[in-house]
């Protein structure tokens, strides 16, 4: 049986709770928008435990809910699209170009191998068009390291789409178009220092393949279902527990993304995160839906449903969807 307990470490309310932290909702600023689970890929390290076989898939009459609710939220200035492959959800160009057209940043978490889906040859058009920021998956700028993580000739796939997306001017100096990478430990180590690691990926990916980018953010590999599984199985849970609760650091905790950020999954359920919602820990530890609120305001204040895997994101620099936290 998988533990999602552990009995080694304090448990991560009481540890906030004796440091005395701030860790309520301030204004939302962000709606998250996990579209499903269908994905071409599936890495090792998912914690969505997407793949070409799963089948929840967001539906219209969702995705056109949640667009009504951001209409009604001026202060969400973010409109962050995530999957699964979002891109393969037939709602995921209504939901990106609606909320453009409500003035919104909208962010595509890309894995880049989409581009080579068969009905995607217009994809990068399409974002390029509607001035999309992609924030893409790139564990590493050398094939072996990548293709172990996510896939054979996932790196090769890759490399293609970014060339692609570098011709349309994306992570090019004043084209407006940000194309951001993703990195994501290899095991179950914290990531390293994420201005030393984004140096040494400009310069390897510009000299090696002559790739441009805009920022390289390192996310910190999350304790629960896929990669938590494999933790059980190499008997190294305990020891990444322990790792994560040793590097707490006060600062990361109170600059955590579920303080202004709202996920919803791909049935219209809302969360306090995507971890969250992958556990289906409710957000607030009270079950609601986006049928069941007239507006996101009610969100920019009261408390947040934590639980043990909450030290993966306050370790060391801390770790959010964009990177270290302080």
């Amino acid at each position: 049986m998988i533990r999602t307990t552990r009995s080694a470490i304090e448990p991560f309310a009481a540890r906030i709770e004796r440091e005395l932290l701030d860790m309520g909702r301030v204004e939302l600023e962000v709606f998250q928008i996990n579209v499903g689970r269908f994905c071409n890929q599936a890495c090792l390290h998912c914690h969505v435990e997407a793949g070409p076989g799963r089948t929840e898939i967001m539906e219209e009459k969702t995705a056109r809910r949640i667009i009504e609710l951001l209409a009604g939220a001026p202060g969400v200035h973010t409109f962050d699209i995530t999957g699964g492959a979002p891109e393969l959800n037939s709602n995921f160009r209504y939901l990106a170009g609606e909320a453009r057209a409500l003035g919104r940043e909208v962010i595509d978490r890309c894995n880049l191998t989409v581009f080579a889906e068969l009905g995607q040859e217009d994809l990068a058009t399409f974002l390029a068009d509607h001035r999309i920021r992609i924030i893409a998956s790139l564990p590493c700028y050398t094939e072996d390291n990548v293709d172990s993580q996510r896939g054979h000739g996932v790196f090769a796939k890759s490399i293609d789409a970014l060339r692609l997306l570098n011709d349309l001017g994306y992570g090019r100096e004043g084209s407006g178009l940000e194309l951001d990478l993703v990195y994501n430990p290899l095991g179950p180590s914290l990531p390293p220092a994420q201005a030393e690691l984004e140096a040494q990926f400009k310069t390897r990916l510009k000299a090696d393949l002559g790739i441009v980018f805009g920022r390289l953010f390192t996310i910190t590999n999350m304790p629960i279902k896929r990669f938590l599984w494999d933790l059980e199985r190499s008997g190294k849970l305990d020891e990444y527990m322990n790792l994560l609760a040793g590097a707490f650091n006060p600062a990361a905790a109170t600059g955590v993304m579920c303080r202004n950020l709202l996920s919803v999954d791909w049935r219209g359920e809302l969360y306090d995160c995507d971890f969250n919602q992958m556990l289906e820990i409710p957000v607030g530890g009270r079950g609601r839906t986006i049928w069941d609120v007239e507006s996101l305001a009610q969100f920019s204040s009261g408390r947040i449903a934590f639980a043990d895997h909450c030290y993966g994101c306050t370790a060391g620099a801390g770790s959010s969807c964009t990177g270290e936290v302080s």
